[in-house]
C-alpha cells in the first residue's frame, strides 16, 4: 500500500494529537514534524526540523497539517504553507472564516496545491450536522452548545495576551437552555444565554491582573459577546486541576414538517480529550485532500465540499456493503 506523506506543523497538544491518530491509520506516514522551537531541545521519536527547513521538504510530503493556533499563527502559515504544500487546518474563528478562505485559496491556486481549511469539530463536523439538518428540515431554528470542556483555540487566545504565562479557558453550556430546545420550545436564546466561559489564568509576576481581565472579556471573537469569569491563580494549580482537555457539545436542528408534527436532530460528542479528537478529524480530512490533489483539483476546499466517502481509505464497495 502506497503511503500518504504527512508533516505536522506545529507540536502542541494539537500536534501530539494529529501524532497519535496517524499511528493509528496505516495509510498514513509521518515524515516530519516542524516546529519553531529548537528541535534537539525536543523529545520525540519523529524527526523533527526547524520551520525555517520546511521549504526543503516540497516534493518529500503529500499533505502538511497545520496546527498552529487561529489567532496568529493560522492566519499567517496557512496561506504560505498553502503555496507549496497540500494542507489541513483546524481554523476556528468563524467570523473571519470567508476571509481566511480567500486567502488560502489564492495562495494554493498560485502554487497548484490543494487545501482544506477549518476542519474539526467546530468548524467541522458541528457544521456538517448543522447543513444537514437545515435541508432536511427547512423550516426551524439550529442551535449548537459548546462543553462542558476546555476550548483549544479560546485557550490559546488568552495565553496571547501580554503578562499571561499559562491559561485555560472552559466554554459551559446553559443546562436549561439545553433542556428548552430538547422540549421543542424554539426558544430565542442570546449568546449570553447559552454559553458561560470560565477562564484560569497564571499572570507573570507583577503584571496588571485588571488589564489582563479586561483584555480578556473585551476579546472580539471570542469572550466579547459572552459571560466571561476570570480567575487567577498559581501555576501549581493549573497543573494539578486543569491540565485534562475533555470537551464535546451538542448540535440541534428543531423544526416541525408538514402542517404541526415536531421533529428535532441532535448530533453531540463527548471527548475525553479534544486535542486527540480534532487530530483525528484533521487526518481524515489529510486523506481526502490528498485524493483530491491526486485527481488534480487545485485551490481551497471546506467540509462542505467534501463527500464522506473521500475520507475512509475504504473503497467505495467496501463502504456500501458494510455501512449503507
Amino acid at each position: 500500500m502506497e503511503k500518504i506523506r504527512v508533516g505536522i506543523v506545529g507540536y502542541g497538544n494539537l500536534g501530539r494529537g494529529v501524532q497519535s491518530s496517524i499511528a493509528q491509520n496505516p495509510d498514513m506516514e509521518l515524515v516530519a514534524i516542524f516546529t519553531r522551537r529548537q528541535p534537539e531541545g525536543i523529545q520525540s521519536s519523529v524527526q523533527m526540523v526547524h520551520m525555517s527547513e520546511i521549504e526543503s521538504y516540497i516534493g518529500k510530503v503529500d499533505v502538511m497539517i497545520l496546527c498552529g493556533g487561529s489567532a496568529t499563527d493560522l492566519p499567517e502559515q496557512g496561506p504560505f504553507l498553502a503555496s507549496m504544500f497540500n494542507t489541513v487546518d483546524s481554523f476556528d474563528r468563524h467570523a473571519k472564516i470567508p476571509d481566511y478562505f480567500d486567502a488560502v485559496d489564492g495562495a494554493a491556486r498560485k502554487g497548484g496545491h490543494a487545501s482544506v481549511i477549518s476542519t474539526g469539530w467546530d468548524p467541522g463536523l458541528f457544521s456538517l450536522n448543522r447543513l444537514l439538518a437545515e435541508a432536511v428540515l427547512p423550516e426551524g431554528n439550529d442551535y449548537t452548545f459548546w462543553g462542558k470542556g476546555v476550548s483549544q483555540g479560546h485557550s490559546d487566545a488568552i495565553r496571547r495576551i501580554a503578562g499571561v504565562k499559562a491559561g485555560v479557558q472552559y466554554t459551559i453550556p446553559s443546562d436549561e437552555a439545553v433542556q428548552r430546545v430538547r422540549d421543542g420550545e424554539n426558544p430565542e436564546l442570546s449568546t449570553r444565554e447559552k454559553h458561560l466561559r470560565e477562564c484560569f489564568v497564571v499572570a507573570e509576576p507583577g503584571e496588571d491582573l485588571a488589564r489582563i481581565e479586561r483584555e480578556i472579556t473585551t476579546m472580539p471573537n471570542y469572550f466579547a459577546d459572552y459571560e466571561t469569569r476570570v480567575h487567577f491563580i498559581s501555576e501549581e494549580e493549573l497543573k494539578q486541576s486543569h491540565s485534562a482537555m475533555p470537551h464535546g457539545g451538542l448540535v440541534f436542528r428543531s423544526g416541525k414538517t408538514g402542517e404541526s408534527s415536531k421533529q428535532i436532530i441532535e448530533f453531540g460528542l463527548k471527548l475525553d480529550s479534544n486535542p486527540e479528537f480534532t487530530g483525528s478529524v484533521l487526518v481524515a480530512y489529510a486523506r481526502a485532500i490528498h485524493r483530491y490533489a491526486k485527481e488534480g483539483f487545485i485551490g481551497a476546499k471546506t467540509v462542505f465540499d467534501i463527500p464522506f466517502s473521500y475520507l475512509s481509505p475504504k473503497s467505495g464497495a467496501q463502504l456500501r456493503q458494510e455501512l449503507l
